[in-house]
């Protein structure tokens, strides 16, 4: 199955051009805020350096998010594009997933992280079984450092551009637990299109087409509770802050059971 892929996730570029699992051709390049730019003479290059023109495929992948919010969109609408034009199944790949097929290794829990707004961080834990199958552990979160190091647990592969970009400061609130820490191959850092093409396959190969009002993943906290912690930064110590966010979180839930049971 020959596939196009790309990932616009965050501030590089990706595209690849995969046969199965066999990579034809692929491109990786900073872009910063010029993924709309790049992107069409990006897929052009993979294309003519495969040897391949869309007419030729069987298939589209994309990452969908967690991420950048306009590299995300610029990186859907193309595709979306693209199956418009070719009729082309397209598979909608998140991005943490796509960064946890980095780092295959069955023996330890992988933990893919990429930088949010306002000094916070998506991530997301994966494990891989001995028959080569990844399993999610703790689906996609997005918030502030010392939410990452509370979810950590057990001897942990950390991936991402997120990751290398607070590392220090995860690795301080960490404490004793920072020993059984481990970070990924630098080469494998960045969200690559390689890894979003081996999951759109197998994504496609089970028939799983991307739906027609398909949006990107904004993995996001509730505004209003972004507005409280503003109010409140620095009149609250950061722990403090932490424990009455879970407070207010459980709060709304309780009130959402009442309405539903009434």
């Amino acid at each position: 199955m020959k596939i196009l892929a790309i990932d616009t996730a965050t501030s590089h570029l990706s595209v690849a051009l995969l046969d199965g699992d066999a990579v034809l051709a692929h491109t990786h390049e900073e872009a910063a805020l010029s993924h709309a730019r790049l992107l069409i003479r990006a897929v052009d290059r993979v294309l003519a350096s495969g040897g391949l023109t869309l007419a030729n495929l069987h298939g589209l992948a994309v990452s969908i998010g967690p991420g950048s919010f306009t590299g995300l969109r610029v990186g859907l609408s193309t595709m979306l594009g693209f199956r418009t034009v070719t009729g082309l199944p397209l598979a909608a790949v998140p991005t943490l997933e796509a960064l946890a097929w980095n780092v295959r290794r069955p023996a330890i829990a992988v933990c893919p992280v990429i930088h949010a707004r306002a000094g916070e961080v998506y991530w997301a834990r994966y494990r891989w079984d001995a028959d080569g199958q990844l399993h999610c552990v703790q689906p996609e979160c997005v918030g502030p450092l010392e939410r990452l190091a509370e979810a950590l647990e057990g001897p942990t592969l950390m991936v991402g551009e997120g990751w290398e970009r607070h590392r220090d400061a995860v690795r301080r609130l960490l404490g004793s637990r920072n020993e059984e820490i481990v970070d990924a191959p630098l080469h494998a850092m960045a969200v690559s299109a390689v890894s979003v093409g081996l999951v759109g396959r197998r994504l496609l190969e089970r028939g799983e087409n991307a739906p027609i009002g398909l949006a990107p993943r904004y993995v996001q906290r509730a505004e209003a509770e972004l507005n409280w912690e503003r109010r409140t930064a620095g009149s609250v110590p950061e722990p403090l802050r932490w424990t009455r966010r879970q407070d207010a979180a459980r709060a709304r839930r309780a009130q959402g059971s009442r309405r539903r049971a009434g």
